[in-house]
């Protein structure tokens, strides 16, 4: 993928970029991933990246490192052997991941491996679904009026249960609070928020396959969260929302333009290049 003016950096043979992938518009892919993709001898990808953006790496060879709950999942240690034997072989790997690599991707613990086993690598930031949802659905993360902060966490621990966080700490320290990976403890939370002094009749969005043309946005209270989750798409990547800013959504929607950048389904064929084979890790 050529890009005017921009001369891309060497990705060497032997080398792994830790790449992120955004929230699902191709269009939000930033100008090094793009570029990493085409690149690319081998793509080691989560559940979450879409059709759409593999397909802009019609050269390489997809291997499926599964972390979507509820789905296929590969280990984390498995990931990292991985990662270190495609380098070893002097594949030009990348590991595409959704959102950012460093924001609840695991991105630092693979880079950790690397390193430990003197595999050169790269950071590629990509935009956070904390970041990219809440703006496609017409969220204001802060605004001066009714949001000065914002906290990010996670909705579990490793295991799958409810992560072990400071919950009175977290809902007096922030105003807007953004949870991944919570869609099956939303409940719990909740009601750990309510305890902690949030009102009940707070709003929350509950933001389902953000930025890609089946996005969904359904809006609840902390009262009403645990009921409201049941009718999220099942399997869909979803990102929740807590704060008054959720309260904006009305003013701007009917405006706002969303529609995401497309990928030609030509795009395979125009690269001259046979169609990627698929591996499950």
């Amino acid at each position: 993928m050529d890009f005017p003016g921009l001369v891309g950096p060497r990705f060497d043979p032997g080398s792994v970029w830790l790449v992120g992938a955004g929230p699902g518009d191709p269009g939000l892919l930033t100008l090094h991933a793009a570029y990493a993709l085409g690149q690319a001898d081998v793509v080691v990808h989560d559940a979450l990246v879409s059709e759409a953006i593999l397909s802009l790496a019609p050269q390489a060879r997809l291997e499926l490192a599964g972390k979507r709950a509820g789905g296929i999942r590969t280990q984390q240690l498995g990931i990292n052997n991985q990662l270190i034997r495609l380098a070893r072989q002097g594949q030009r790997v990348v590991r595409l991941k959704g959102g950012d690599p460093l924001v609840f991707g695991r991105g630092g613990e693979e880079a950790l491996a690397l390193a430990a086993a003197g595999i050169p690598f790269r950071i590629v930031p990509g935009i956070s679904a904390g970041i990219g949802a809440t703006a496609a659905c017409s969220i204001p993360l802060t605004h001066r009026n009714l949001a000065r902060s914002v906290a990010f966490a996670t909705g579990h621990d490793s295991s799958g249960d409810l992560a072990a966080v400071d919950w009175h700490a977290l809902s007096r320290g922030s105003e807007v609070l953004v949870f991944y990976m919570a869609q099956r403890r939303i409940g719990q939370i909740a009601a750990r928020l309510i305890e902690a002094g949030r009102a009940p009749d707070e709003p929350v969005a509950l933001i389902s396959n953000a930025t890609r043309p089946d996005q969904d946005v359904r809006i609840a209270t902390l009262a009403t969260a645990a009921e409201a989750v049941r009718a999220v798409p099942p399997g869909a990547a979803t990102l929740i929302l807590v704060g008054s800013v959720i309260a904006l959504r009305p003013l701007l929607a009917a405006w706002q333009q969303t529609e995401p950048m497309t990928v030609e389904a030509s795009n395979a064929k125009a690269s001259g290049a046979t169609p990627p084979a698929r591996i499950h890790a």
